[in-house]
């Protein structure tokens, strides 16, 4: 009888053990405070402030030992963290695998704070936890503990004090001037910009004490110097302040192909550059086809896939699946991306597009910001009427602002005076998405 009994015993034994999709509960659990076996352990103690110059060290360490079911088994783990104010809801949830230990480098610790809305410079709380599985089934769920940490701000600063001022720009003035960015090089400036039959001079801060023109069209730059004529284009201009020249070439780069707009039919879509990274990027919908990205609308600089992520001019094309993405190009070592993203935001309305007769005026993403909380909008022309803010040009989700308080609501028109307008939509809190006017 007891080898009878010891047979069993084991047999229930090997049956807890194997980890296959059987739902945990249907199985006898040998070690019901199985929770109380382990606890999430932290090294670090003090305040973590983190630098970017040392985004490659690491700057946590955690570990945790294994929990006893009371029988052999393969949990695997992940770890959850949240703001300390949060609830979990939009933790960032790493996976761990079967390790029974997970180190953080400063680069990794940092991106994780800033994208759960830390403030880059000021110390924050994060609440950190563990949990355990067999299978799908959740056995290990640690108290919260809270790391304290500042992160830094994983931005570029590129801006200038110098931009680009004329009929052909910004209507002498009306608008802020166009701006310059650094370069690699000292005193050497460059920016992207699309413009206007007309005239143009350079400038710093938006004021006339210090200006360049171009007296001989020489491509000297010449202090007060006469207005330098321009044909409309998309152009890279380049300022050199040591040795007083500029340089004006046409530069674009777009996206091309069955999934844009059939290989040329239509102008290709244009990628903006952003000086928050030093890439270039768009927000486009793009169809099940090909694509491509070329320079000037011309396939005398063309690139396609080479290495997974890596665009080569020898390259193939580029296939795509329909859907709205956000499109990121690294000229400097030639990686891109594709992005899927749910919403792209538009303004449509009487005082616009006449409620859709033409495609609505699209936001961008704030690329200052982390993550795609923020969306702006910059000089658009309304008329007198009315105008609504929805996404991905339907009405499927439209917002209105019943109060005029500035709050977003499934609400009424909002009423619009002919002018010119910047918009910035604000999801931080998308329970009650803001805007603003300037």
């Amino acid at each position: 009888m007891k080898k009878i009994i010891n047979s069993l015993f084991a047999l229930i034994i090997v049956s807890i053990g194997f980890t296959s999709c059987e739902d945990i509960n249907d199985r006898v659990i040998i070690n019901p405070d199985v929770a109380a076996t382990t606890d999430l352990i932290i090294q670090e103690t003090a305040p973590i402030v983190l630098l970017e110059e040392n985004q490659a060290e690491i700057a946590l360490n955690t570990n945790w030992k294994a929990p006893d079911f009371g029988f052999d088994a393969v949990p695997t783990y992940k770890i959850l963290i949240d703001l300390a104010t949060g609830d979990f809801s939009s933790a960032e949830t790493l996976e761990i695998g079967d390790k029974l230990e997970k180190s953080f480098t400063t680069l990794e610790l940092n991106s994780i704070a800033l994208a759960l809305g830390a403030e880059a410079d000021v110390a924050s709380d994060l609440s950190i936890k563990l949990q355990g599985f067999i299978g799908n089934q959740l056995l290990i769920n640690t108290n919260l503990q809270t790391i304290n940490i500042t992160p830094y701000s994983s931005i570029l600063d590129l801006s200038t004090t110098w931009g680009i001022i004329g009929s052909a720009a910004n209507d002498w003035g009306a608008t802020p001037d166009l701006p310059f960015f650094t370069t690699s090089t000292a005193g050497v400036l460059v920016a992207y910009v699309t413009l206007i039959d007309g005239e143009i001079k350079f400038r710093e801060n938006n004021e006339w004490t210090n200006d360049f023109g171009d007296n001989g069209a020489d491509g000297t730059l010449d202090t007060g110097g006469s207005n330098i004529a321009v044909e409309a284009g998309a152009y890279k201009i380049t300022m050199n302040l040591n040795s007083n020249t500029y340089k004006i070439e046409d530069f674009s780069l777009g996206i091309v192909g069955s999934s844009y707009n059939n290989w040329g039919d239509t102008p290709d879509f244009a990628l903006t550059y952003d000086s928050y990274s030093d890439q270039f990027r768009g927000i486009v919908k793009l169809l099940d086809g090909e694509m491509k990205f070329r320079m000037n609308n011309d396939w005398s600089t063309a690139y396609g896939e080479g290495a997974a992520g890596f665009l080569d001019a020898a390259g193939g094309n580029i296939a795509t699946t329909a859907g709205r993405y956000i499109v990121t190009v690294n000229l400097n070592d030639l990686s891109y991306s594709l992005e899927p993203i749910e919403h792209i935001w538009g303004l449509v309305g009487s005082a616009y597009n006449n409620w859709g007769d033409t495609p609505d005026a699209l936001f961008s993403r704030d690329w200052s910001q982390p993550n795609d909380d923020i969306w702006i909008l910059n000089n658009v022309t309304l008329i007198d009427g009315e105008y609504k803010i929805r996404s991905n040009e339907a009405w499927t989700l439209n917002y209105g602002d019943d109060g005029l308080d500035g709050t977003l609501d499934d609400g009424a028109n909002i009423p619009a005076t002919a002018g010119t307008y910047s918009f910035v939509l604000n999801f931080t809190d998308p329970e009650n998405p803001t805007y603003t006017i300037n």
